[in-house]
């Protein structure tokens, strides 16, 4: 059903944005993420560094306003090993221009798991994404994004505690 849903979205976001301009580009990012239990870890639950790259198509909705979808690989999760997982990521992100060089972005993502240390990850996750975008030139950017995680991150039937990614990435990007 969630395969069903995200095909749905991509649809109809490519249709509406078909008589626009369309931007292509590669992103890649550092990661500074962490997973937020409920109740709190009885341990000392440091964060993890690591990477994303990722293929955009930034669709221009108007002069100020565009929707900008990515396909994105991310390593998150905390510096146990245990906590460590990598996804898969798609967020849409809807973009409006603050200024000629400025951009802030707001959305949803989902993310499928694709590589985890223990079996007890979940295989899809939510996430609510908020970023800035600074273009350096017109192909070059700095960016900075926000990931607040929706949904537990770990199997129900394996634990009863709740954990959910929270991640910063710093990103330099090239629209091609």
């Amino acid at each position: 059903m969630k395969k069903y849903v995200v095909a749905l979205l991509l649809v109809a976001f490519t249709s509406v944005a078909m008589s626009q301009d369309i931007l292509y580009g590669v992103r890649g990012a550092l990661n500074v993420s962490n997973v937020d239990f409920d109740p709190d870890a009885d341990f000392e639950n440091k964060h993890r560094n690591g990477f994303a790259f990722a293929g955009f198509v930034d669709f221009s909705l108007s002069d100020n306003l565009s929707l900008l979808t990515e396909l994105q690989w991310s390593a998150e999760g905390a510096e146990e090993r245990n906590l460590r997982a990598d996804y898969l990521k798609l967020p849409i992100l809807l973009r409006f221009a603050i200024s000629d060089d400025l951009l802030l972005g707001v959305g949803p993502q989902i993310a499928l798991k694709t590589w985890e240390y223990e079996d007890a990850f979940s295989t899809f996750a939510f996430s609510g994404v908020a970023g800035l975008e600074y273009m350096i030139t017109d192909e070059l950017f700095l960016d900075a994004r926000y990931y607040y995680g929706i949904t537990n991150i770990l199997e129900e039937d394996v634990t009863d505690v709740e954990a959910k990614n929270h991640v910063i990435q710093f990103g330099f990007g090239i629209k091609l």
